[in-house]
């Protein structure tokens, strides 16, 4: 058999920056952005950074004439391609290494004026939403992506452990999910109107009457929310999560906190000294269980411990942003937690398929789960009884024909159960501490924004 020979030079496979350390002396190839250029008369220093680090190129301007006009002549972020000789130099700051270089190549030049700053001082927020690529250049909004994926990765690998199946569930629906309000509705859908979904919530429930058991989402969800507030958007990624066979809304909650404690010390095993580094704070593991209060004492806490009374368009019985704020500082300071639960939401702010309790009518199995003063999951005991679960859609001024899909599961054996949804873009805004989602968020769609 003849042997194949590929005449062709060797070509250099890309090595990341942040593996450079361990090729003392190795030709490499780097690939990445230019972070800086400095013309010290004799030498020339390029910082070129990519999504792993910064490495020096250092250009000697008598010996490689050449390779220095083609550095002086880059602007920031320009991508390129440099094929050199790592070399060990304890005098450089960054990582004590160097590349000493033979080629440089211009992949592509930036424009000389970049119109955000991707170093040092971050521009005006509405102007990083507009170059949110090139924001994203920036090592701390690119470990907002990686924190992200890892949560993702770590939340189905707790799932897989405790038997649950993934689900896709439609975006385009002929019956609104949740109140009806807050919604997008299509008008011409092959001639009739739909709408996006507001929630996974009766596909969730669907699932759970095929009797797949345990099933969860990862997905976009619509709201047709017009506030500008810093915790809301109009399209999110929702964690959804639904249970068959439970006893109560407390073992929703139980296995939430369970799971939120491994994702939880999954990323701050990973990304805590980075975290640290980046935005001066740190994930902390939670201990189990998390605090517990009703809802009637949770309202008994802001009005004695804090005098407080929520604004007049406030729900009676719910809680206002302050409230979040205030009941978890009670409970931070009490019980040195960063999370509680405020249960048994009363049926006037739930929705109609929320269980109620049999000697508390007026009062649901819910939750809410509360983090560093913003509520970051909402969850409840479903009523899985046909007759109650019509009568309370009645009660709440629905029309039963619209649902009729959605009831009919019940009729044919729906097991007691009971979910949760959770906001992914909330978790990784209150594990760094942002200011607002629209940071947390790969693009963030809002009123006033539909671009990029």
């Amino acid at each position: 058999m003849e042997r194949a020979i590929n005449t062709e030079k060797d070509i250099l496979s890309r090595t990341n920056i942040s593996d450079l350390s361990g090729k003392p002396d190795e030709e490499v190839k780097v690939q990445g952005w230019v972070q800086l250029v400095r013309d010290q008369k004799r030498m020339t220093f390029l910082m070129l950074r990519d999504e792993t680090g910064i490495v020096q190129v250092t250009i000697d301007n008598e010996l490689n004439k050449r390779l220095a006009e083609i550095a002086l002549g880059l602007s920031l972020e320009s991508a390129v391609t440099v094929e050199g000789r790592v070399i060990k130099n304890p005098i450089v700051r960054a990582g004590g290494i160097e590349i000493l270089p033979e080629t440089i190549k211009i992949e592509n030049l930036s424009e000389p004026t970049l119109p955000i700053s991707v170093k040092g001082e971050p521009s005006a927020l509405d102007n990083r939403q507009d170059w949110r690529f090139l924001d994203l250049r920036r090592p701390e909004n690119r470990l907002i992506i990686e924190i992200q994926t890892a949560a993702e990765y770590a939340m189905r690998e707790f799932w897989r452990k405790e038997h649950f199946l993934e689900i896709h569930t439609p975006k385009l629906m002929e019956t609104p999910s949740e109140s009806g309000a807050e919604l997008f509705e299509i008008k011409d859908y092959f001639g009739k109107k739909a709408y996006l979904a507001q929630s996974p919530q009766f596909y969730k429930q669907y699932a759970i009457a095929s009797g797949l058991g345990r099933v969860f989402e990862i997905g976009p969800v619509f709201r047709a929310n017009p506030s500008f507030t810093s915790r809301h958007d109009t399209e999110f990624t929702s964690v959804d999560v639904e249970m068959s066979w439970i006893i109560s809304h407390n073992d929703v909650m139980a296995f939430e906190e369970r799971w939120l404690q491994y994702v939880l010390k999954e990323l701050a095993n990973q990304y805590n000294p980075q975290i640290r580094k980046l935005y001066n704070t740190e994930i902390i593991v939670p201990s189990l269980p998390f605090p517990r209060i009703p809802m009637d004492e949770a309202q008994k806490i802001l009005r004695e411990e804090f005098r407080y009374v929520a604004p007049l368009d406030t729900k009676k019985g719910d809680l206002d942003p302050q409230g979040e704020k205030l009941i978890t500082q009670f409970v931070k300071n009490k019980f040195k937690h960063e999370f509680v639960f405020v249960t048994d939401w009363s049926k006037e702010i739930r929705p109609f398929y929320h269980m109620r309790y049999d000697d508390k009518p007026g009062l649901t199995k819910s939750f809410d789960l509360l983090w560093k003063g913003l509520e970051i999951t909402t969850g409840a005991q479903r009523e899985h009884r046909y007759e109650i679960l019509r009568n309370q859609a009645k009660e709440k001024g629905l029309k039963l024909e619209p649902l009729k899909f959605y009831l009919d599961i019940f009729r044919y054996g729906m097991p007691p159960h009971g979910g949760f949804g959770f906001g992914l873009t909330r978790m990784i805004m209150q594990s760094l501490n942002l200011k607002n989602v629209r940071e947390a968020t790969f693009l963030y769609r809002g009123p006033n924004r539909l671009s990029p």
